[in-house]
């Protein structure tokens, strides 16, 4: 998987595909998977040296692999994709002022109380057994990237460090979610709760948890009968109330809460006992689903009336 996170960083990456010589030995290298430069060289009708400024354009930005193997009349290049999937963001990320932007892993959760099925894992492994919810305290819970819950929740402190004197405005959380279902369902209802400082903020209803393909960043090793990915969702909380995506979910403003540079800020994420649909959370973080990002969060402030 190959991020690219503006248009300049990708442009060595686009001329190399900027050739239709160099698009065909894709094309056959996803087909064969394996070729040595001389096969290459005759299914595209030109000679070694030719090929071998191509292949170079590509292993240079990292598409194309070459490793060399003996065979029965010397060594010999093989050629294969490095590459399976690219993500390309096209906008540049604006600079706001008077923000605060921070992320949270998704294993750094400061509470919690979870039901089965359940489960932690890290880009690389499994931590603990899965549906065990003692693992939820096992000290290799801090370097989870994605964990999922039947109901319950888990809370997260968020890092304040406005600036002194100021006050909150306006908090924005992104993440992704999905709901989870034994294995995976795309068809799975589950409300999920938001509270910020013990207080309730709002729920959405996932309609899922997804597998039907694999998710962008999904590591390799991860089962293909799990779920891949979930939906970005945005929560914001302001001065006219709360919202997801945009829409309306509750009343509640950044008003009631009072918060300024001292305060604590606690967020829950969670599937509540009464809710309609318990259908389970799944949160991912920067190495699963299809975002590449942990829990995202700005927080804006403007200075204390009186004091600025």
């Amino acid at each position: 998987m190959l991020h690219i996170e503006s248009l300049d960083d990708g442009l060595e990456f686009f001329k190399a595909l900027g050739s239709e010589v160099r698009i065909e030995i894709i094309k056959l290298l996803i087909a064969n998977k394996y070729m040595n430069m001389n096969e290459l060289a005759t299914r595209l009708n030109i000679t070694n040296g030719a090929l071998t400024n191509h292949i170079k354009k590509l292993e240079a930005c990292g598409i194309v692999n070459t490793s060399n193997e003996s065979a029965s009349h010397g060594n010999q290049k093989l050629c294969s994709l490095q590459l399976d999937k690219v993500l390309i963001e096209i906008s540049n990320p604006t600079v706001e002022e008077n923000v605060y932007n921070t992320e949270l892993k998704v294993g750094h959760f400061s509470n919690y109380q979870v039901f089965p099925t359940c489960g932690l894992a890290s880009d690389q492994r499994l931590i603990g057994e899965v549906d065990d919810t003692r693992y939820f305290a096992h000290p290799g819970r801090y370097d989870a990237d994605i964990l999922w819950f039947t109901k319950g929740y888990v809370e997260y402190m968020i890092p304040n460090f406005i600036p002194y004197t100021q006050r909150i405005t306006q908090i924005v959380i992104s993440a992704e979610l999905s709901s989870e279902a034994p294995g995976s369902n795309n068809n799975w209802l589950s409300d999920i709760s938001f509270y910020l400082n013990d207080v309730f903020i709002g729920k959405w209803t996932s309609p899922g948890d997804f597998g039907d393909v694999r998710g962008i960043f999904t590591p390799d090793w991860w089962f293909p009968n799990w779920n891949q990915y979930g939906l970005l969702k945005m929560l914001v909380i302001n001065h006219k109330g709360t919202f997801i995506d945009g829409l309306q979910i509750s009343d509640k403003t950044i008003h009631d809460f009072h918060l300024n540079s001292n305060s604590m800020i606690k967020l829950r994420l969670g599937v509540d006992d009464d809710a309609e649909n318990v259908g389970g959370l799944t949160i991912y973080g920067k190495g699963f689903g299809n975002y590449g990002q942990d829990i995202k969060v700005s927080i804006h402030y403007t200075p204390v009336d009186g004091l600025s």
